[in-house]
């Protein structure tokens, strides 16, 4: 882990604690079951009121990366978690509601403020938004930020960023699950 600006100023989250240091932790995945482990793994440790945003290229991971993700909050295998890009959101029931963003196909953040975005972001569920660059003015700075690079043909560099007491926990779950 390193810090992304050592001289932040603390501020508080949404859930009203100070947040702290932004950290970041960097990972590999070699496939998509990876991807998808590495989202179960982070979503063991989302809480409600986090809030998860998403940034790479097509194809990167962002969408089997949530999957996991659902896995991690108890959403039933019976429920196909697909991208939203064509209705924006979708909900699924676990153990915190995951509501699960794509973006792609706004303009920017007042498409989204239309919508409402603030019952979803400050709601009594986890928000997991793709494509999170378009609406970036909007995304609290507590988000937990995830970027994804293409390495080659099937290696993706996972780039995670976060409070430092974030971090720290799913860094933790992380490396205790192999990463």
């Amino acid at each position: 882990m390193s810090y992304r600006n050592g001289n932040e100023k603390e501020s508080p989250d949404h859930r009203g604690e100070y947040r702290g240091a932004v950290m970041k932790k960097c990972i590999l995945s070699r496939s998509n079951e990876e991807t998808l482990l590495i989202g179960e793994i982070i979503g063991r440790c989302l809480v409600s009121g986090d809030i998860v945003a998403l940034i790479g290229d097509l194809g990167a991971g962002k969408t089997c990366l949530t999957q996991g993700i659902a896995r991690g909050l108890g959403v039933p295998k019976s429920y196909a978690v697909a991208s939203p890009t064509f209705t924006l959101i979708n909900e699924y029931p676990g153990r915190h509601v995951l509501y699960h963003l794509d973006v792609y196909r706004l303009s920017g953040s007042k498409d989204l403020e239309e919508m409402g975005y603030e019952d979803y972001f400050y709601g009594k569920g986890v928000s997991v938004i793709e494509w999170a660059e378009k609406i970036a003015d909007i995304v609290p700075e507590t988000a937990i930020t995830i970027c994804f690079a293409f390495v080659d043909e099937h290696l993706r560099r996972i780039e995670i960023s976060a409070p430092e007491k974030r971090l720290a926990e799913i860094a933790s779950a992380l490396t205790g699950g192999g990463f």
